[in-house]
């Protein structure tokens, strides 16, 4: 089932960019893996699938231990494609574990914690990724940056030097029609183009549309899409 979800994505990701002249291999597909199994992570794997997304870092940390590891063969299993990616809420306390395994940290949402992943970073020798996260809506239990403070976010956190941020996040509400999330959608991608106006470091990279409404977020000009349901249960 897991390899059949994959394949009816790639091919609405390929309609979704016909309607407005973009290139599938342009959209990266993070398969969040929150609450899921290693079989499932690996026949995810085996399908295609190169970005593992994960909302907890204990639970990252669990199963790339045990990815890292072909328990069937006690051989290491090749994770040298693979890339992790933290899509939910990271608390500063859990800064230093997250930087051990993921490439690209999705939601730094503060300033504090954006100096706290630049600090655990230089400890390491290493330049971690990042995304702003931008609250697009008015949900009360969404993290991120006010839209107007997005720009001042950007021009602060792209001066410390153990960081390199590379685009923006937003979570949009949950809707009934995928049409009524276009809006937020298309507010980040103009914040982008806004912000990209005003600094010598460009941002590259959108992530947004989850399984319910990737198509949008797509056609709106989305780079990483994250998909958990849609994958490992299959939406319609």
């Amino acid at each position: 089932m897991i390899r059949d979800n994959i394949l009816n994505i790639k091919e609405r990701i390929a309609q979704a960019c016909s309607q407005v002249g973009r290139d599938p291999r342009q959209i990266t597909v993070v398969a969040v893996t929150k609450g899921r199994n290693i079989d499932e992570i690996r026949q995810a794997i085996a399908a295609g699938i190169s970005d593992i997304g994960e909302n907890k870092v204990q639970e990252a940390l669990l199963k790339y231990s045990e990815l890292a590891t072909n328990r069937r063969t006690h051989e290491p299993a090749n994770l040298r494609t693979i890339r992790w990616h933290m899509v939910g809420h990271l608390q500063t306390n859990k800064v230093k574990e997250a930087l051990k395994i993921f490439d690209l940290i999705h939601s730094v949402d503060s300033l504090r914690l954006g100096r706290e992943i630049n600090k655990q970073s230089q400890r390491l020798n290493k330049v971690q990724d990042i995304l702003i996260e931008v609250k697009t809506s008015e949900e009360a239990t969404k993290f991120g940056f006010k839209p107007e403070e997005a720009a001042e976010a950007v021009r602060e956190l792209t001066q410390l030097k153990n960081i390199n941020v590379t685009g923006l996040m937003t979570i949009a509400p949950r809707v009934d029609n995928p049409e009524e999330a276009r809006p937020y959608f298309r507010a980040l991608r103009e914040m982008k183009d806004q912000i990209n106006q005003l600094t010598s470091h460009p941002l590259t990279i959108l992530s947004m549309g989850m399984s319910d409404d990737f198509e949008a977020a797509i056609e709106e000009g989305a780079s990483l899409v994250r998909l958990g349901r849609a994958i490992f249960e299959g939406v319609e």
